[in-house]
């Protein structure tokens, strides 16, 4: 049986099967090999894990083009391997979320193969549309990954619409049938044990009906819209191709079908107004928990924490509905973004991001401070990263595996030929700073060992002030009351109204009255 209940803000892991652990000397990641690797994750201190696809798929988009949402990739494993996986999951008080991506299929799913064949009642199973009299495309609606969102399939003489690439087309979600279809699909990973749920991109499931065209995005807004500011995509108002709102209002449904004692934890991939989105689809009967893009799109900075913090607490409820997070799958590590790539660099921000109010994402590797790798043209397959190279969103990098032991060019992932080059240096491994007390990994042990004893990610904001290059929050739970500091400067910054004693600092020269540079202290004031 699972751990009972759920906390308030639980911290959940993210593990990529392809790039965790192998067991068959193919190169690439499997799910004996997150099984293996169950121990190490426990042994953190993290309250669940978010298995990434795992399912039968062409991996043309890195496993979210499935073919078969209720079936294993061959090369993955078997669907007893994901029992004995929740079964060891929950033996070591482990919770286990999978993905569920209701958005789009790949185009190789039989549903879709039947929809542009037009079989079996499949008609209306994706969004087709006719082409405009001159041949060219319904609207100028643009997918997230730069060209139209538009595909010309010559079966149904119809476009079909994908909101990310050509072979992923986009269900039509408004159909009873899809709907029974994707409720069937998610009761049977409950009936096989999961806890629970990541909705991907579940801010964009629906749109408007009438297809109109996308007017042009102001410059403010062009800021803010997810993705690149160099593509397509960003130059357009996604005002009639993404309805966020209704969206929200879908998420009833989706809680029916999960049940409510899952949890279920939503991605919202749209920059405009995220956080006051992630309230409405976390409200009563949807959603548990959301995280949005408002640091990776603009900066992990004091001001734009103390802004997210702020709209996202304004009722003064209790943290939980807005998740906190650097890094996953699809975006480059963030001690080489928000950092120099440092040990130091990935204390600080592991800090920064553990003692915010709510739950916390870690992705795997990130417990070892691992940087962004350098990979190259001929060595990259992600296809966002190849259509803006050089200058891609780097989503292969965080994808390269991750080092177990400091044996060979395969750090113990594998013992073929890793499916993406390891070029990590030398301590990095889980091995090597297992046994080093000072190291990243064992400093995250220690934040998570803390936070789950006090809780202090789990109370109201009392105070928050951003001010150049300092960030004070102080938060309370239950009769506590707790402050943390962070400088984000390259300078030592002098710090003032701090007592209490000193639960963690970053490093040893933290004080209540001065912060060196790239550092942070907690304390508990009661």
């Amino acid at each position: 049986m699972p751990p009972e209940p759920w906390p308030r803000c639980p911290v959940i892991y993210e593990i990529y099967p392809r790039s965790f652990r192998d067991t068959t000397g193919s190169g690439t990641g499997d799910l004996q090999g997150v099984l293996n690797g169950l121990d190490h994750v426990a042994d953190l201190g993290v309250d669940a894990i978010w298995i990434a696809p795992f399912y039968a798929s062409t991996m043309e988009d890195g496993g979210y083009d499935i073919i078969d949402h209720c079936a294993v990739d061959p090369a993955m494993g078997d669907l007893d391997t994901v029992r004995r996986i929740i079964d060891r999951a929950h033996e070591l008080g482990l919770r286990v979320l999978t993905d569920q991506v209701l958005n789009h299929t790949s185009y190789r799913n039989v549903w879709f193969e039947k929809s542009a064949t037009r079989q079996d009642g499949f008609d209306d199973w994706y969004v087709w549309r006719d082409a405009k009299p001159d041949g060219t495309a319904p609207n100028n609606w643009m997918s997230y990954f730069g060209p139209p969102a538009w595909t010309w399939d010559h079966r149904r003489e119809q476009y079909y619409w994908h909101q990310f690439l050509a072979c992923q087309p986009n269900l039509n979600l408004r159909h009873e049938d899809v709907q029974a279809a994707l409720k069937a699909q998610m009761r049977f990973w409950r009936d096989l044990g999961v806890d629970g749920f990541r909705m991907d991109a579940i801010s964009a499931y629906l749109h408007d009906e009438t297809f109109p065209d996308n007017p042009v995005a102001t410059p403010d807004l062009r800021e803010r819209v997810a993705g690149p500011s160099f593509s397509p995509y960003a130059r357009q108002d996604h005002k009639y191709d993404l309805l966020p709102g209704d969206g929200a209002a879908y998420c009833d449904k989706v809680r029916d079908w999960a049940g409510e004692d899952a949890y279920l934890l939503g991605e919202i991939n749209v920059g405009n107004k995220a956080v006051e989105l992630a309230r409405q689809f976390t409200e009563k009967g949807r959603l548990d928990t959301t995280y949005t893009i408002d640091f990776r799109e603009r900066g992990f900075t004091p001001r734009v924490i103390a802004d997210v913090l702020d709209r996202a607490a304004r009722s003064g409820e209790p943290a939980g509905r807005l998740t906190m997070w650097l890094s996953s799958h699809d975006q480059a590590r963030h001690v080489s973004i928000f950092g120099d790539g440092s040990a130091r660099d990935a204390r600080f921000l592991a800090m920064a991001a553990g003692c915010l109010p709510g739950p916390w994402l870690i992705f795997q590797g990130e417990e070892l401070g691992l940087p962004q790798p350098d990979l190259s043209r001929e060595e990259t397959t992600d296809p966002f990263d190849l259509m803006f190279w050089p200058d891609g969103p780097g989503r292969e990098g965080p994808r390269v595996p991750i080092p177990w032991t400091e044996e060979g060019n395969a750090f113990g992932f594998t013992s073929g030929t890793p499916w993406l080059p390891m070029r990590w240096s030398e301590g990095a491994s889980v091995q090597a700073q297992s046994q080093d007390n000072g190291s990243v990994l064992n400093f995250y042990k220690i934040l998570l060992r803390l936070r789950r004893a006090h809780r202090f990610a789990d109370g109201r904001i009392e105070a928050i002030e951003a001010k150049d290059d300092l960030l004070y929050l102080r938060t309370s739970c239950d009769a506590a009351s707790f402050v943390v500091a962070m400088n984000f400067g390259t300078g030592e910054r002098p710090v003032s109204g701090i007592t209490g004693g000193c639960l963690l600092a970053t490093e040893n020269a933290v004080s209540a009255d001065r912060l060196p540079a790239r550092a942070a202290g907690l304390w508990r004031l009661s």
